[in-house]
């Protein structure tokens, strides 16, 4: 029997039992007595201590969960935390050998550390195998980029250390000495693992984003150590840098003039060391988004119920200049986040959009709107590519605007659904990929985002409380009806404006339609009286429901 159950043992079960084993048990000597021959399994198996092998039971136990946090596991096993930070050491071990991923948000006002599994490591315990991460040989030079832009993702995600993210590239660059471009880094910055770091960034930007318009807030997330990128900054600023010396990036130009905070990589260097992989280059806001000018959107007057009115009122005054200003930085010296998250949800054609725009026109601010199709590809990677780079755009539009723009996700109900677990299929991913940047942008945004659906119920809850503002547009009073006929149609008198308003409970949109065919017919036929009349006919169209069905046949 004994030999039929060691027989059967594999990595899962001994975690399993390892887990079950841990709970309610504070990791006592005697949960270590009872487990001791799956944490053998795993230990042998894994080449882990036994500390190490119960921790990573305990973490991937939880591997559904992107943000796994250390009280989380003491809760678990019911200890304190601070027992389980006597396990801090081998947690890190976890980490360099790549079982973990370590998210350190320490530039946000609540310093945190998380922690997730890497589907990789759930995938080799399925199969039974050890997991080692994978060295990557004999590749192309696109296929290098493509390594590249991981492990910078990781970095600007702040799942990797500097120091990792330096030993990552360099074993790349160790195992592919015959790539051209290896070779050019290596002859320009070898001695130096800083200087290393900035060129290879440069030129990821230029091949991976297409982009020959980088800025300081592309590089920024490079280093952990501040003084040392504020020095960098300014040798690069004043053209003191070697990147210079050697002419492999220059100033951007705008209008003529040298824009000491844009820079792009030389042709010079293009052909000499990028030469193996295909450039393009493309502007940011290409294909993404539409930027809609504040002074370009045409006054319209809306009308709402009282509860509405009021939080559009105090959502407009907070978002006047002077009241702005104040808020943010009050909320800085705080240590508060001081991003303007607002979602506005309710049914269509309720005025969620125009309100937007409303505000817009009211406080003065753009908006860069954001049409969710165009970000989502069909190919893996690029729609994650797309999204980082709306923000990377909308970030860089902030910084070069007096007031700070509106980022509108209109008809957002694809992006805030409720994430797919256990997801599989790459269309899954893909979509939980896109919807983590967001969240992960909405923690840091510096700016307002907008975002309007018609679908509130099956948005997902880490979206729900990252919004700030929520305000729900629900179809217009009797009163609020009345007044939309009167505004669409102003030849319309106040008693067919109440009948109409009291015969049909439409939205402004509906009513909006309806004046419309209302003008288009006279246009054609004329004005041919009988408006009301003709009012009824249009509204009892524009209600589907009250069709008939037509028969099909021939």
């Amino acid at each position: 029997m004994e030999r039929k159950q060691k027989k059967q043992m594999d990595l899962l079960t001994a975690i399993e039992q390892i887990v079950e084993k841990a709970k309610d048990s504070k990791l006592s000597p005697e949960f270590y007595r009872k487990a001791s021959r799956y944490i053998k399994y795993v230990s042998d198996k894994l080449d882990l201590t036994k500390e190490q092998s119960v921790m990573l039971a305990l973490f991937i136990n939880r591997s559904d969960d992107s943000s796994i946090r250390i009280s989380e596991l003491s809760e678990d096993v019911k200890c304190s935390t601070i027992h389980i930070l006597r396990y801090m050491n081998d947690i890190d071990v976890l980490e360099k050998r790549e079982f973990l991923r370590c998210c350190r948000d320490l530039n946000s006002y609540r310093k945190s550390i998380s922690y997730r599994v890497p589907f990789d490591v759930i995938e080799a315990m399925k199969r039974d195998e050890k997991y080692a991460p994978r060295r990557c040989t004999g590749l192309t030079c696109q296929e290098l980029f493509g390594e590249l832009e991981d492990i910078f993702d990781l970095r600007k995600e702040n799942e990797l250390t500097y120091e990792s993210m330096v030993q990552k590239i360099n074993n790349l660059f160790e195992d592919n000495k015959q790539l051209q471009f290896v070779q050019m880094v290596n002859l320009f910055a070898d001695d130096d693992n800083d200087d290393k770091m900035i060129l290879v960034l440069f030129c990821h930007l230029c091949v991976n984003n297409s982009d020959d318009n980088i800025g300081f807030h592309d590089l920024d997330f490079l280093f952990d150590d501040k003084r040392e990128w504020n020095r960098q900054k300014r040798r690069i600023s004043n053209g003191n840098h070697f990147l210079f010396y050697d002419k492999i990036i220059e100033y951007n130009n705008d209008n003529g003039m040298v824009d000491r905070e844009s820079f792009r990589v030389t042709q010079k260097f293009k052909d000499e060391a990028l030469s193996e992989v295909v450039l393009q280059t493309r502007n940011r806001d290409k294909n993404s988004s539409d930027y809609i000018h504040s002074d370009k959107i045409a006054e319209k007057q809306l009308f709402y119920g009282e509860s509405i009115q009021n939080q559009i009122d105090e959502l407009g005054g907070l978002l006047d200049e002077g009241h702005y200003q104040e808020i943010t930085s009050r909320m800085k010296k705080a240590g508060f986040r001081c991003g303007f998250t607002c979602l506005f949800y309710g049914a269509p054609g309720t005025g969620k959009t125009e309100t937007v725009l409303q505000l817009a026109r009211q406080t003065g601010r753009d908006i860069l709107q954001v049409d969710v199709s165009k970000i989502k590809s069909c190919w893996v990677g690029e729609s994650e590519k797309n999204i980082k780079s709306l923000f990377d755009s909308y970030k860089d539009k902030v910084k070069k605007s007096e007031k700070a723009p509106i980022l509108l996700f209109n008809e957002a109900d694809a992006i805030i659904n409720k994430r797919q677990e256990g997801a599989e299929r790459s269309v899954d991913k893909m979509e939980n990929s896109i919807q983590n940047i967001i969240l992960q942008e909405m923690e840091n945004l510096d700016g307002i985002m907008i975002a309007t659906t018609n679908l509130a119920q099956n948005m997902d809850k880490a979206f729900e409380r990252r919004f700030l503002y929520k305000i729900k547009f629900e179809k217009p009073t009797l009163e609020a009806r009345m007044h939309i006929w009167h505004e669409m149609i102003p030849t319309l008198s106040e008693h067919d404006a109440k009948t109409l308003a009291e015969k049909y409970e439409f939205s402004g949109g509906q009513i909006e339609n309806i004046a419309r065919h209302n003008a288009i017919n006279g246009i054609l036929y004329g004005d041919r009286g009988n408006t009301l009349e003709s009012l009824i006919t249009y509204c009892d169209s524009e209600r589907l429901e009250t069709k008939q069905t037509r028969k099909i046949g021939f």
